[in-house]
């Protein structure tokens, strides 16, 4: 075996290895916790937060308890968030009256000028708040924009979705968050 096929087969071996190893070291390294707590955080109560609205109102998820919410979290630079908010602003229309609310929280690091005037632009009809890390943590870390949480109104989380998804399959997480936690709130 000549020199350069011994350097390939260690290179080939070497990268092998650090293949089969990443799973094992992510979770090690708790680099898997978003993931690993989506399904975790279903049922249970949402955390608290207490966040700055565009126009200075300091707005605290208990505000909204009765009533389902749809938690988005997005940046002015995220073009999958561009693309739901119109459907989530048509649909805050539709379901709002049954008692259903969309919150979105800006978690980019434009300012809050250039985050309400991207708002305004976007026509978004639903409160905006100015995000905190903590608070993205408090709800089991945000990988990915956009990040939605449908929350029931008693409180409790029915479903966290990261990525786009279609407008149905929202419509569907608005439905049984509108539909579950009635009896809790009786």
């Amino acid at each position: 075996m000549n020199r350069n096929s011994a350097i390939w087969v260690v290179m080939i071996i070497a990268i092998s290895v650090m293949l089969a190893a990443a799973p094992y070291m992510a979770r090690r390294a708790g680099l898997n916790n978003g993931f690993e707590q989506r399904d975790e955080m279903k049922g249970k109560l949402a955390p608290e937060f207490a966040l700055e609205s565009l126009d200075g109102a300091t707005v605290h998820l208990s505000d909204f308890r009765g009533k389902a919410v749809l938690l988005n979290f997005w940046a002015t630079w995220c073009q999958p968030c561009k693309i739901e908010m119109p459907w989530f602003e048509d649909l805050q229309k539709q379901y709002g009256p049954q008692g259903f609310q969309v919150v979105g929280i800006a978690v980019d690091d434009a300012s809050k000028e250039d985050i309400a005037k991207f708002a305004k632009e976007m026509g978004v009809n639903y409160p905006v708040l100015l995000g905190k890390e903590a608070v993205g943590t408090a709800y089991g870390g945000v990988p990915f924009l956009p990040s939605s949480f449908f929350i029931d109104r008693a409180g409790k989380i029915v479903n966290r979705v990261s990525g786009l998804k279609s407008r149905s399959e929202i419509e569907d997480d608005i439905k049984a968050a509108l539909s579950q936690g009635r009896a809790a709130l009786q």
